[in-house]
């Protein structure tokens, strides 16, 4: 079950961040961890956005 979920997640590593897989292999787990949070975007420092914003958005695409 492991072998397979780590060659899964070697190859996700190669398309999604062009490693191969001796680099899969060297990188420790948070590594990794940081580049799929930054990916997903973890939002840990996300601020929302203001009304100004939201309406300068809405501005440029009106069509939503």
């Amino acid at each position: 079950m492991f072998a397979d979920r780590a060659a899964r997640l070697a190859g996700l590593a190669g398309v999604m961040f062009g490693w191969a897989p001796d680099a899969f292999w060297r990188a420790t787990p948070a590594e990794l961890a940081a580049l799929v949070g930054a990916c997903l975007g973890d939002g840990a420092d996300a601020v929302p956005p203001d009304a100004a914003t939201i309406a300068r958005l809405r501005e440029r695409h009106p069509d939503g």
